[in-house]
């Protein structure tokens, strides 16, 4: 879609801190994290609803999510990495992959600007732990 912020980012007209992306999918930092790591997980495919996502990569994206959970919670130390699904906001299907310690720690309204130097440096451990 053309006016769509995430197809533009997958596409490289905006700039992201991508951790990881394969001939399906895209996972970059959120620049305004509920958590440091927050990541946000999207199918290439514009689609504006999870269960508009046909098999395989219905079931594809819920594995990728797991695969990079892993790398999170190494990289943050978080006790766990908690799953949000949208598509309201910006109409294209994401994840967000938020590493948590404690409840209400996925709360949105906990979001704030990260600086340059926090995205790189998370980013750079992030992708360093990455086995897929």
């Amino acid at each position: 879609m053309e006016d769509c912020l995430f197809c533009k980012i997958i596409k490289g007209e905006i700039p992201s801190y991508k951790i990881w992306e394969d001939e399906n999918f895209f996972a970059f930092l959120d620049i305004n994290p509920i958590n440091p790591g927050h990541t946000i997980l999207v199918p290439k495919k514009h689609l504006d609803y999870i269960f508009y996502l046909e098999e395989p990569l219905y079931s594809e994206i819920f594995r990728t999510a797991k695969k990079l959970s892993e790398s999170l919670k190494k990289a943050t130390g978080a006790k766990r990495v908690a799953l949000a699904i949208e598509g309201f906001v910006i109409p294209h299907i994401h994840i967000h992959l938020v590493p948590v310690n404690k409840v209400n720690d996925l709360d949105p309204n906990r979001a704030k600007k990260a600086s340059p130097e926090e995205l790189l440096t998370i980013v750079e451990k992030v992708k360093s732990l990455i086995k897929f």
